[in-house]
Parts: C-alpha cells; structure tokens; sequence
C-alpha cells in the first residue's frame, strides 16, 4: 500500500483503526516532496522539523486515548498568501520576500485547533494576479501530468502538491477561478464556497470583494471534511456571515435525486476544445443516469463577465496593494544606492555647467516608494495596479468601475434567473486543458480570457466546485464545473460526491513517466 495513493478520508480510517500512524503519514508525504518538488516547485516553504513534532504529539495523544480534532494526523499545505506566524508569508512577491507575520490566519488557527499538520507553504502567481503560477517572483510551478505544462493559477502549487501525492489536502484562494483552474487543470477537486462562508481573516487581500479562501482535495469527501475545519462565523472578518456550519461530509449520503440541473450551453461553443466540450456533455449524461434530469440554460451577461471582472479586480488591487511602500514593511530599496545615483547624476549635469538637473527630483521619500515598488513588484502586479489606477482615476471612475459594478449586478441577476429554474449549473472550468508553460505568457489578453468560465461566480458572490470529469486524448485532465446558488456548497458536494461513485477520474494519478522526467530534471521551461 502506497500512503501517498490514499485519499485524506482514507487516511483518517486508517488512523482511527490504528493501521497507520501519524508519523508514518507525515513521513511518507515529506519523502515524496523531497524527491519531487526540486522540480515540481509547488512549495515555497516546508518545515519538516515542525511537521514531524507534531505528528508525534498527535500519535501519543491518539495513543493515550485523548480527543483529536477530525483533520488529527493530516498533512496539510497552505497557499502562500495566507498568514502563519511560524512559517514566512511571501504572496510569492518579492516585496515580501521576508515578511513573517505576528498571526495566523483564522483558517489556519482552525485547522491546527483540529490537529491538521500543516507541512509548508505552497507557490503561487504573484499576490494570485494569474491563470497559470508562471508569474510567482521564485519561479514556476509545473503540471504532474506533464511537466512541460502549467498547472493552473493563481493556486497551481496547492493542486499540483495535490495530483503529485505531496499532501492529501491542501488550501487555495480563488478570485477569480484561482481554486477551480488549478484543481481542473491538475485532475483534482476544489471548492471556491459562497463569499462570506470562510473567514478572510489573515488572507493577504488582492480584490477584497472577491477574494475567498477554499479547500482542494482528491475527492469531494476530502473537500467536505477540510470545509468543516474552514467554515464558519469569525467576528474579525466584516464580511464573514453568522450562523453554524452544517454537516458537509454527514450530507454527501443524501441523494439529490429529482432535482434539475442546467447545461450551460453558450460556454460550449466556439472557442471551447472539442475534447472538453465531450467531456462536458458525457458528464450531464452521468447526470441523468442518477436521476437529476438536465436541461439547456444560458446566462445572458456571461459575455461581459471577464471585462466586468478586470476593472473590478484591478481597481481593488490598486487600492490594496499601495500599502506596500518599503516604509512599513516589506521590500524597501538600497537607500544608499539610491542617494548616490542622485548624488551620480548631480555630479554629470555638473560635468555639463548646469548648477541643477533639468527637472528636480522628488522628496526621499516620494523616492523610495517608487523604487521599492518599482523593484518589489513583478510585471504582472504593476499591470493590474495600473489599471485599476486609471479606472480609478478622476474623469474615467464613471466611465469604468461605475460600468462595470452595473454589470456585476446584471450578472448576479443572471445567476438568480437561473436558481429559480435549476439546483445547479453545469459548465467547463477552462476553455482548453492545460497549456504549455511560456506559451501565453507575453499575452496578457489570452491570460484573461482563460478565466471566461470562473470569475463570474466571484463577481456574483455564489459557490462553485471543480472535479475531474474526462481527460484528453493525450492524457491531461479535464474539469467539470458546478455552480450553485449562496449557501448552497452542500448541494454542489452532494452532486460531486455521487458523480465520483459513478466515474472514476478522481482515482487517476499522473503517469509515472511525468513525475519521473520530473524527478530526474527533465523538461526545462522554455
């Protein structure tokens, strides 16, 4: 028995039968991170020593017949974008290259409340501005499945760590697809639940009205018990919604037969790989056959969705991201070497005759922040700032962000319309599988567009799962999206959990041939 093939809920009943040990399992997931992740890069921090501490304190806690929490033995990764106070927080930026935070976030103090052992930190696009985490400041993650591919952003280090078998479980921040793109595009299962179901508390914000913390697992019964750690009311997040979390994993054994689900058609069309939009259409039959009739339905506004999205998000990315200045915390620039280019330059106009530079420079301080923005922030970031500057600026406000808020009422409206007919939608996470690393990368447009099918459930707030439905001719595999109305992250667990007990998608592993070339150094980004 390999441990690293056994999903989280199977691990758990082999800890409750005292089959395995935690130690045991902590062991096994460390060893397939050091053979694999030099070049896999989903990790941008483990911390073996204090992972295998705890693992020993849970088995003599377990031994001694104490109470454990349901996540007790469990390895567990977090995206590096969200706060731990012993383990360093870097949004994979370069601007927090060294930022080590006072606190956990509130997720985080609840899965260590539940015993879960939380093995490292996972890699990211930089401050979760991307579709493919080839933009994270310490380099790419690559796909198991085929590691001249990408996994998906901006959370590809959570679900590669997930399909490569280095953790059973792992958490993700989804934006705007940023769970449900790396969990298609990696062959596992990621939830983006309602805004305001998981705390934000201890997130580092990029679009603060989309952004929602989320579990990824292999199957929909792992992602119900992680989201019954996550969930729940937390008076330090303003957004966070009272009220008590419900049973997910108890619920997945009450079929939902008799309820309609709707095919979104108009996300099948041109534009759409033909093997996804197969893929699509044999999973509503999968549908059908367990008693959930399926019928065509559209969302009108769908077309603007990822317009809407990029001046929303970006507005609030310009207005988040300025409190990293170098002042506070964070990168801040050689400040020496930046009076001595001045003194430089001085120096060379003096050369010249002229007794002052042509236009005087700023104050120092206005100095240092351009230069320790300028050198702290990728490419990536400071496009999305940009933008979401000027839609902010005087003059065009009403022009941009105002549009694009009317928009994003018209496509909640969309998604209303829509509940009141079915329980839940049906549609692809990606337009096409994943691509080959390098390939967008200097298209930021086609970047965007591979987002068309995800950032509408953020713009409306509403909870939306990824699993496995299908896989390519060439053996890369394929997502399925739920979508469902607010609240309603059991109904979309429910419909996952009993698709899984008639397909078997969520049981491949990628091929051994990818993780060896992988493990031996092979497949260089272009």
């Amino acid at each position: 028995m390999d441990i690293t093939d056994l999903t989280a809920c199977e691990l758990i009943a082999q800890l409750e039968q005292r089959q395995l040990s935690s130690s045991e399992i902590v062991d096994a997931f460390l060893y397939r991170i050091k053979h694999l992740d030099s070049r896999l890069g989903a990790f941008l921090h483990v911390d073996e020593e204090q992972a295998r501490r705890r693992a020993a304190e849970v088995d003599r806690r377990r031994q001694a017949g104490e109470k454990v929490g349901p996540l007790a033995g469990l390895p567990i990764a977090i995206k590096d974008n969200i706060c731990t106070c012993d383990q360093k927080t870097t949004c994979a930026s370069k601007i927090l290259a060294n930022f080590q935070p006072p606190f956990d976030a509130t997720i985080v103090r609840r899965i260590r409340e539940a015993d879960g052992i939380i093995v490292g930190k996972t890699n990211l696009d930089e401050f979760g501005m991307g579709g493919s985490n080839e933009l994270s400041a310490f380099g790419p993650v690559r796909n198991p499945w085929d590691p001249d591919r990408v996994p998906g952003g901006s959370s590809g280090g959570a679900a590669a760590a997930l399909a490569a078998g280095m953790v059973p479980l792992s958490v993700g921040s989804d934006t705007g697809g940023s769970i449900r793109q790396p969990a298609a595009l990696c062959g596992v299962t990621g939830l983006k639940p309602t805004y305001g179901r998981v705390s934000r508390f201890g997130l580092v914000a990029y679009a603060s009205s989309l952004d929602q913390i989320g579990p990824l697992g292999r199957t929909a019964e792992d992602v119900a018990l992680l989201l019954e750690v996550l969930a729940g009311h937390d008076p330090r997040d303003s957004t966070s919604v009272p009220g008590g979390v419900p049973p997910y994993r108890q619920l997945l054994n009450n079929r939902p037969e008799g309820i309609r689900l709707g095919l979104l058609v108009d996300q099948l069309g041109q534009g759409v790989d033909e093997e996804i939009t197969q893929a699509i259409s044999e999973a509503a039959k999968v549908f059908e056959r367990l008693g959930m009739p399926v019928i065509e339905i559209g969302l009108p506004h769908h077309h603007l969705a990822v317009a809407c999205y990029y001046i929303i998000a970006t507005s609030e990315a310009s207005s988040n991201l300025a409190r990293y200045d170098g002042v506070h915390f964070g990168y801040r620039t050689d400040e020496r070497a930046m009076e001595e280019e001045l003194a430089q330059e001085r120096r060379l106009w003096a050369e010249k005759g002229l007794a002052a530079l042509p236009e005087e420079p700023d104050p120092p301080i206005v100095r240092l922040y351009r230069k320790s923005r300028a050198e702290g922030f990728g490419p990536e970031v400071k496009r999305r700032i940009m933008l979401g500057t000027y839609a902010l600026s005087a003059g065009y406000y009403e022009a941009y962000y105002l549009q694009a808020a009317k928009v994003r009422r018209l496509i909640r409206a969309d998604y209303d319309q829509a509940f009141s007919q079915v329980a839940a939608l049906i549609g692809p996470v990606t337009p096409t599988p994943a691509f080959r690393l390098g390939e967008k990368i200097q298209d930021p447009l086609a970047m965007y567009l591979f987002d068309a099918f995800t950032v509408g459930a953020n713009l409306a707030g509403i909870c939306a799962l990824a699993l496995p439905c299908g896989q390519t001719r060439s053996g890369l595999p394929i997502g399925l999206q739920l979508q469902g109305p607010p609240f309603a992250e059991h109904v979309l667990l429910q419909l996952a959990y009993w698709f899984q007990k008639e397909t078997d998608w969520h049981r491949r592993r990628p091929p051994l041939t990818a993780l060896d070339r992988i493990a031996a150094g092979r497949g260089d980004t272009p």
